[in-house]
């Protein structure tokens, strides 16, 4: 093998790579250059003020001393100017860019937890992060990673406490998030629900323990969410075929509709079928559930039943139970569809979760495991968009009908009834 085939790991103590280098340079002129532009408008605001001497009121007084920020890089030293008024002891700059007290970037805050829930012990934290920014990776050490896990419990204990009422919650996800990792010989087991506001705006509702995603688990999440505000009943609930959150569903909001998954329901069709069959029949439970119209949904939903019923009756029988649920998205706006077929922004968000396969070699409490759960969550929800055609919200709201996904008006009523 030739030396120029050989990757060279670098080990404690030597020089950073001249890239690395490159890049932290270029880091701090760019961070320096937005701050810098931060205190000239800041500084615009007071261009027009004096004092009684004629002097300039607002004027730049130096630097806050010079502080590192743990970046993906590195640490990347930065310096905050300071401001000085000769009128107005109030007057402060702060930059947005780099907050006061701030030491880490956020998206090293993010990794954290990901490495925490992937079997990273507290003690190993600060070396498996000097792989990711080198070897300068100081201030996360076993007490400070410590400290961050009370700090984020505090954060997550508050968040579970918040008031719901400002808001109208129109749809509900919900879905229960095995993580593969072990507390007291059960697998921790947490109960997630993403809500939908009238404004399009998805945001976690709840992230709390499950026992088994029984029946009494929802319950007690459920009446948690109304005593925090969702009194009125959501208009329609998204979820697998988790029987206990159904029947608690009934009991607390009997009035909101239910749709099935269809990613959920797939899988367990198709786990009644032999691998040879399957790529056909996940074809033709598509062509039921990407139909344009209930009609043409229920006649493919009537082939699959004659194509598999009599050689797969368990199959059919699976789609057969809930095909009132699968299909209640035709009554909502087709804008929608996309969005409340499936569970989908709870599996995507906690996809590496749920798939995983390995074990943490240590147990961790489920207060951690919610913690951290909660933090990714938190995480991700910043990078959410509002649903499509979220102006059809209010509409939904207003209880306008929806028929195969479009508004039900006086004209359609009476074209229906000439045809």
């Amino acid at each position: 093998m030739s030396e120029d085939n050989v990757v060279r790991f670098q080990k404690p103590g030597e020089a950073q790579d001249l890239l690395t280098q490159t890049l932290r340079q270029g880091a701090r002129q760019l961070i320096r250059q937005a701050i810098e532009a931060e205190l000239a408008e800041y500084l615009a605001q007071f261009a027009g003020r004096q004092d009684g001497q004629g002097r300039a009121a607002v004027v730049r007084n130096g630097y806050l001393p010079e502080r590192e920020i743990m970046t993906g890089i590195g640490p990347v030293p930065v310096k905050v100017p300071k401001v000085r008024s000769r009128t107005d002891a109030e007057a402060l700059f702060r930059s947005a860019l780099v907050p006061p007290y701030v030491r880490r970037t956020k998206s090293l805050d993010a990794a954290l937890p990901w490495l925490y829930l992937k079997g990273i012990s507290s003690g190993q934290m600060q070396e498996a992060l000097e792989v990711l920014v080198g070897p300068d990776a100081k201030g996360l050490s076993a007490p400070v990673i410590s400290r961050l896990k009370c700090q984020w419990k505090s954060e997550y204990d508050d968040w579970c406490q918040r008031k719901l009422e400002r808001d109208r919650w129109v749809y509900l996800w919900a879905d229960g998030i095995y993580s593969g990792l072990r507390a007291e010989g059960q697998r921790l087991c947490a109960l997630v629900v993403i809500g939908v506001n009238e404004r399009g705006e998805k945001h976690f509702l709840a992230i709390e323990d499950g026992v088994r995603e029984s029946t009494q688990s929802w319950r007690e999440l459920l009446l948690g969410l109304k005593r925090r505000g969702l009194k009125t009943a959501p208009e329609l609930a998204v979820g697998d075929g988790a029987l206990g959150f159904w029947a608690a569903l009934d009991e607390v909001y009997p009035s909101t509709r239910r749709q099935r998954c269809w990613v959920h329901k797939t899988a367990n069709v198709l786990n009644y079928l032999p691998k040879g069959a399957q790529p056909k029949a996940k074809k033709a439970l598509q062509e039921i559930w990407m139909a344009e119209s209930r009609k043409a949904a229920e006649q493919s939903f009537d082939h699959f039943v004659q194509t598999y019923g009599g050689k797969y009756p368990k199959a059919v029988e699976c789609l057969l139970k809930d095909r009132e649920d699968l299909l209640a998205f035709y009554d909502f706006p087709a804008e929608h569809w996309v969005h409340i077929r499936t569970t989908n922004p709870i599996e995507s968000t906690f996809a590496t979760i749920r798939h995983r396969t390995d074990r943490a070699k240590g147990c961790v409490s489920r207060d951690t495991m919610l913690t951290m759960i909660y933090k990714l969550g938190m995480c991700a929800e910043k990078r959410w968009r509002r649903i499509r055609g979220f102006d059809y919200l209010a509409k939904v709201i207003a209880g306008v009908k929806f028929k195969d996904g479009i508004e039900v008006t006086e004209q359609s009523d009476s074209s229906r009834v000439a045809a």
